[in-house]
C-alpha cells in the first residue's frame, strides 16, 4: 500500500479551490501517513491569452503549510512545488529553488511555444503526430536547460489532451491501440528524455491522474515506466495530481503491483530535496 501522495494541489493553485485543511482531512481518512503539497508556479504563463497566471505568494504558502504541520504532529506534511518549465523562465526558476527550502520540486512541461496542449489551438497548429513530437522535443530541451528540480512530472501529459483521446472521452472509450502507436512513434525522443534525466540524477513520476482521462493508464504509460527502469532509472515518485479531495490518492491500490511489473522494488519520497526509497512490498 502506498500511503504517501506526492503530487497534490490546493487553492494556492490557480486551477484549484480546495482548502489545504480539506486535503489533509481527506488524506487522513484514506489512511495516508504522508502528503506533499505541490502547488503550481508557472512563470511567464500567458495571462493575456488564458486569463490566469499560475502564481501564488510563496511566503504565505510556506507559513500556512508549516502551521498545518505543527497542528498535525505524527502526520508527515511536506512542502513542494510544481514548476512549469520553459526556457525563457530559467533565471526565475533557479532563483526560486535557491531562495526557498522546499522538500520537493516537480518540473513539468505545461506550455510549448506558450500554448498549453490542453487547448485546441495547440493541435490546430501542429496536428496530432507533430504536436506530440513537438511536446517531447520541448521537454527534452527543458531538461537540458539546467533547471533545478527533482522529478519530471507526467511526461506524457500531452497524450491526455490530444484529439484522439478527447474524441474517445466523448464516447467513453479507451484508445489502447492508438496510445501504443503514439508511444512507438516517439520511442527515440522518449529514450533521449529518460537518459537525460538519469544522467542528471533526476527522476520521473507515476501520475495516477492519467487514469481519470480515459487513458486506462497512469501518466506516463507503463511502457515508459518499464523503459525508464531498463535504462537504469530508479527515482520514481507517486502522485495523484489531485485538485479536488475526491481525487487524492486516486487508484493508488493498484500502483504497487503495476510498478513491480515494470521492474521497480521501491518508490521515492523527497524530504528536504533528498530522495528516500520506500519499499513497494
Amino acid at each position: 500500500m502506498i500511503r504517501s501522495d506526492n503530487h497534490v494541489h490546493t487553492c494556492f493553485s490557480t486551477d484549484s479551490s480546495t482548502p489545504v485543511e480539506d486535503m489533509l482531512a481527506r488524506a487522513k481518512s484514506l489512511g495516508l501517513t504522508s502528503i506533499c503539497f505541490t502547488d503550481h508556479i508557472d512563470y511567464g504563463f500567458p495571462v493575456e491569452k488564458y486569463g490566469m497566471d499560475f502564481l501564488f505568494p510563496v511566503d504565505q504558502y510556506l507559513n500556512i503549510l508549516k502551521e498545518c504541520a505543527a497542528k498535525n504532529p505524527g502526520f508527515d506534511i511536506r512542502i513542494g512545488v510544481e514548476l512549469g518549465l520553459k526556457k525563457d523562465i530559467l533565471p526565475l526558476a533557479v532563483s526560486l529553488a535557491k531562495e526557498y527550502s522546499f522538500d520537493f520540486i516537480i518540473g513539468s512541461t505545461h506550455l510549448v511555444d506558450n500554448i498549453d496542449p490542453y487547448y485546441s489551438e495547440y493541435w490546430e497548429g501542429h496536428g496530432e503526430s507533430k504536436g506530440i513530437r513537438h511536446y517531447y522535443e520541448a521537454t527534452y530541451d527543458n531538461i537540458r536547460q539546467g533547471f533545478d528540480f527533482d522529478i519530471y512530472g507526467h511526461i506524457d501529459y500531452v497524450i491526455r489532451y490530444c484529439p484522439a483521446v478527447k474524441a474517445a472521452e466523448s464516447k467513453s472509450e479507451i484508445i489502447e491501440p492508438h496510445y501504443r502507436t503514439m508511444l512507438k512513434e516517439n520511442r527515440e525522443i522518449l529514450d533521449e528524455i529518460l537518459l537525460a534525466l538519469i544522467e542528471s540524477g533526476k527522476g520521473i513520476e507515476v501520475n495516477t491522474g492519467g487514469l481519470k482521462y480515459m487513458l486506462g493508464h497512469p501518466n506516463p504509460h507503463e511502457d515508459i515506466l518499464s523503459r525508464y527502469r531498463t535504462l537504469g532509472g530508479e527515482l520514481l515518485s507517486v502522485g495523484s495530481d489531485a485538485h479536488e479531495t475526491k481525487h487524492l490518492a486516486w487508484q493508488f491500490a493498484g500502483i504497487p503491483k503495476l510498478l513491480q511489473k515494470c521492474g521497480f522494488t521501491h518508490y521515492t519520497e523527497f524530504h528536504k530535496r533528498k530522495p528516500v526509497q520506500i519499499p513497494l512490498a
